[in-house]
Formats: C-alpha cells, structure tokens, sequence
C-alpha cells in the first residue's frame, strides 16, 4: 500500500511539474509577467514625471476653458441687445412708411399742416439715428455705392446709362450695422445699361468693321 501511494503522489508532482512548464511555455502568460516587472519597476522620477505631465495637461484644458468663458461673455456684453436692436429697427422702418403716406395724400399735398407733421416725423428720425448711432447702431451707405453682396441685397435693376452697372441708385429700406456686425441688410435697386442702346453700339460695331 506504501508503495502505490508513492507511485501516486509521483504522478501528482509530475503532472503539476508539466502544468508548471505549460504555463510558463504560453507567451501570454510570460507578456503578462513582463508587464508586471515593468510596472513595478517603475522608477520615482518616471512617476513624478508622469505626474506632471498629467498637471501640465490639465492646467491646459482649464487655461483653454478659461478663454472660452471670457469670449463668450465678452460676446454676449457686445451683443446681447442684438435682437433688441433689430427689433427697434422697425420704428425707423415705421417713421418712413408714415411720411410717404403722408406725401402721397391728395388732400394734405402743399399744405402747412402735412409740412409741420413732416419735419415732426423728421426730427423724431434724427433722433432716432443719434440714439442708435450712440449705441454703435450705423446706417449703411448705400445710394452711388457699388453693390456689396455682404451690406446690401439688390432688389430690382434699374436702367441708366450715366451709371456704370453694379451701382446702387435707389434705396428701398435702410441697412444696419451693429459694431460692425450685419443687423440687416439694406434694400437698393442697381443700374444695369439699357438693352436697346447695348444693341445699337453693337450694330454700329459690325457695321464698322464691314465697312
């Protein structure tokens, strides 16, 4: 009986010998292990810097965060009555309507009375442009400018052959501008070259050159 527990307990050692070399031989295992000595072989000046390295970084992304509050709040002081400006645009948009109403009347055309209502309206729209003008409010210049697509919006053409084509000749609604930024664009019409005289400079150009 001895004997064949000795014989057994062998075979158990062997086996867990084999077990032992089987583990040892997975290439897993032995990158694991690698691993594990790296980490703690990690000296005290990596991890300090590695730590600095991580403070660096963070002190970045709160500098970075900073920055982005302090635009956005700039912008919101310089802008946040944006809306309101545009809306108040229409008491100017109103004053304009109510004077060609006025001017188009047949019964108060030459009168005193549409006169004295006229030049009212005229210095509450002056008032009006030195209220918005002291909050950076700016009308834009329009009329014998040539058409800029970023400040004007062109409306209808308009032919005349004393202007060169582009130009703007007739303004249908005020543009704005707040702080330089657009409030709204302004409504013109533009010269464009008449189509019949076009035609007879070309017709004279081909008789030209036959002749």
């Amino acid at each position: 009986m001895d004997e064949e527990q000795n014989q057994n307990s062998k075979k158990t050692d062997s086996k867990a010998g084999e077990n032992k070399n089987q583990a040892s031989d997975n290439p897993e295992d032995f990158e694991k292990n690698e691993n594990t000595k790296t980490i703690k072989e990690k000296d005290p000046e990596t991890k300090i810097l590695e730590l600095e390295d991580k403070l660096a970084r963070t002190f970045a992304e709160m500098e970075n965060q900073r920055r982005r509050f302090e635009k956005e709040k700039e912008e919101a002081y310089e802008y946040g009555g944006f809306s309101f400006a545009r809306e108040a645009l229409n008491l100017i948009d109103n004053l304009e309507r109510s004077k060609q109403i006025l001017k188009n009347d047949e019964k108060l055309k030459n009168s005193d009375a549409l006169n004295k209502t006229l030049d009212h309206l005229n210095i509450i729209y002056n008032d009006l442009i030195s209220i918005f003008s002291k909050n950076n409010i700016q009308p834009i210049e329009s009329l014998n400018k040539k058409l800029d697509p970023n400040l004007h919006q062109a409306m209808i053409e308009i032919e005349d052959d004393q202007k060169e084509p582009g130009t703007i000749i007739q303004e249908i609604q005020k543009g704005f501008t707040l702080k330089n930024r657009l409030l709204r664009p302004s409504l013109v019409g533009v010269s464009k070259k008449n189509e019949n005289i076009g035609k007879k400079n070309e017709e004279n150009k081909e008789n030209l050159k036959k002749k």
